[in-house]
Parts: structure tokens; C-alpha cells; sequence
């Protein structure tokens, strides 16, 4: 039978107390709880905050609950769209007056939202297709992922100009949101400004640097050159790198373009190897998710929320370029 997962909730006195460390100790099915105030009851739920970026929204969730005055309950769901289900389900008999949620599939969320008993739906970082949010009720806050696909490919062409060039691409997960759209940026600003892009290669690498450095290994025995690698996050960009390294190619004539402004990415960059990447503001994303779901689960309207779309179903928060002239701001 299976295990009402609200049984595993680790109660905790404020959020403000949650340290990083329980948050990352969670595993599937794993849920930490905590007070913060008289703002509504939130149940935030996340596939795992194994990826940088995730355990970064996280954690900015957590404490923008408890710096609105939000009650939140977080659970890892490691993936499984049952316990998704079940937990949307059973929320308002729980008490929940919205929902945050990283789904793990996004082509789910028709059915999430059914299940959800009209509970407002906040989705973050798997974007849902438009037809599947509504107005004020189920929507979506993050940054529009084919943004960051624009300003790396703009950024290789003022490096590179606006020749031919042989083009790699590293890809995230695969059917992902952002996987597609940041892909899809990169192809259409080339296309747009007159590059002649030869794709020798495009494959997904599952936001791992491991997995990128293999790809790359796989590239190699092409007997094919590389002018510029376009990667759809940051990790994967360090994966390339290294590649590059290993192989004995100048990663200063190769640009490496990454996405999010890790820590990592932004030491790479000022060290002269990484070129390019793009903030992803996890701190901004989760200000604006927590301040939506405190709205809308009070029944109230995204009007006057700044980044809201005309039609009410997103809320975006601007990426920015971060390059070498400027990384020493976001480190």
C-alpha cells in the first residue's frame, strides 16, 4: 500500500531556520515543513534539487516564504507523476491554498491542473504548453527561454562574425522546455543575421558535464572542426571545456556559451576558458512564484504584478548577459 507521503513531513519551528543541508538531504517522496507567517499555506513541490539551478530555486523559495510571510511545505517527488498526482489531489483537504510546482513532465500538466480541485497551480522550470495555463489560476513564472538562446548566438557572432561556422550543440533534458526553446533561440537568432550554421553536431547531454564531455569525445572520431558550442546550461559549458582540454584545443578561439551563472560557470569565464553565459535568476523566479501563489491563493489577480504577461498566464523574469567584461558582478 502506499504511504501518504505528508506522513514524512519533518516539521520545523520557521523557515528562516532550514538550513541548505536538510534541504539537500532529501530524497523521493523526502518533505521538509515550515511556518512563516499568516500569508497562506503553500506546498511546493520539485522532481529533486540534484541540478544546480533546481537546489538554487529551491532554497530561494524557501526563504522568499518566509520573507512573505508564507507558510510553505516543500516535497521532492524524485520524479514519480503518481505522487505529483496524489499530492495535488489531496492539497485543499490539507489545507494548502496554492501550489508551486516543477513538474517532471510538463506535458502532465492538463492533468494536474484537473487534479487540483481548483487550487491555483504555480509552475516553475518545466514550462507547461500555453493551452494548458489559465488566466490568474494555473501559470507560469521563469525567464523566456528563448532569450538565453538569443544572447549566446549574438554573442558568438560579434565574436566570431557573420561567416559560416560549424556549430555544436549541447542539449538538456530531453522534451524540456527549456532544452527546446534555448535551442531553438540559438537557430533562430544565427538564421536571423545572415550565419551560415553548420549543426556537426547537436545531442542531448542531460545538463551533465560528463555527459557533455563524452558527446564531445563522440564528435571527435567525426574527423570534423568546431568553430563555436552553444550549451544549454552552464554545467554542460564546463563539460565542453574540459573536452577541449583534453583533446588540446583553444577554448579562447572555440566560444563555449553556457546558461544560468553558476558559480562555477562564473569562475570559468574569469579565468579565461567558458565565454559566455546567461543569469537565470533563481532568486528572482522564486520572489515572483511565491508572490503569485500568495495572490492568486488568496483569490486576487496577477495585475499589478511586475513581469506579467497581457493574458495573465506567466511571469517573466529578464535574463542577462554575463561575459568577461562584466562577470566580476555576478561572482
Amino acid at each position: 500500500m502506499k504511504k501518504n507521503i505528508f506522513s514524512k513531513i519533518i516539521s520545523i519551528a520557521a523557515v528562516c531556520m532550514l538550513t541548505i543541508g536538510t534541504l539537500s538531504g532529501c530524497g523521493k517522496g523526502a518533505s521538509s515543513s515550515s511556518s512563516g507567517g499568516s500569508g497562506g499555506k503553500i506546498l511546493w513541490i520539485i522532481t529533486d534539487v540534484d541540478d544546480t539551478f533546481r537546489k538554487n530555486l529551491s532554497d530561494n523559495i524557501v526563504s522568499q516564504a518566509s520573507a512573505q510571510g508564507v507558510s510553505l511545505d516543500m516535497v521532492e517527488t524524485g520524479g514519480d507523476l503518481e505522487t505529483e498526482v496524489d499530492l495535488i489531489t489531496s492539497a485543499k483537504s490539507k489545507g494548502y491554498s496554492a501550489i508551486i510546482c516543477r513538474p517532471s513532465d510538463n506535458s502532465t500538466a492538463l492533468q494536474l491542473n484537473v487534479a487540483s480541485n481548483d487550487i491555483p497551480i504555480i509552475y516553475v522550470n518545466n514550462q507547461p504548453a500555453d493551452e494548458h495555463l489559465t488566466a490568474d489560476k494555473y501559470i507560469y513564472v521563469g525567464s523566456y527561454e528563448r532569450q538565453a538562446g538569443q544572447y549566446q548566438a549574438e554573442y558568438v557572432i560579434k565574436k566570431l562574425g557573420k561567416g559560416a561556422m560549424n556549430v555544436i550543440i549541447f542539449e538538456g533534458e530531453k522534451g524540456h522546455s527549456a532544452t527546446i526553446n534555448r535551442t531553438a533561440g540559438v537557430k533562430k537568432t544565427l538564421k536571423e543575421n545572415g550565419v551560415n550554421a553548420n549543426y556537426v553536431f547537436v545531442d542531448y547531454a542531460n545538463w551533465s558535464d560528463q555527459e557533455a564531455a563524452e558527446r564531445f569525445s563522440v564528435f571527435m572520431k567525426t574527423g570534423q572542426t568546431v568553430d563555436a558550442i552553444f550549451c544549454n546550461n552552464d554545467t554542460m559549458a564546463l563539460g565542453a571545456v574540459e573536452a577541449l582540454k583534453e583533446f588540446g584545443l583553444d577554448y579562447s578561439n572555440i566560444p563555449v556559451c553556457g546558461v544560468d551563472a553558476t558559480a562555477d560557470g562564473c569562475a570559468s569565464i574569469a579565468a579565461g576558458e567558458m565565454a559566455f553565459t546567461v543569469l537565470q535568476s533563481a532568486e528572482g523566479q522564486a520572489a515572483k512564484a511565491v508572490e503569485a501563489a500568495k495572490i492568486l491563493g488568496s483569490g486576487g489577480t496577477l495585475k499589478d504584478v511586475e513581469g506579467t504577461t497581457k493574458d495573465h498566464k506567466y511571469i517573466w523574469v529578464d535574463f542577462e548577459p554575463v561575459d568577461k567584461s562584466n562577470v566580476s558582478k555576478y561572482q
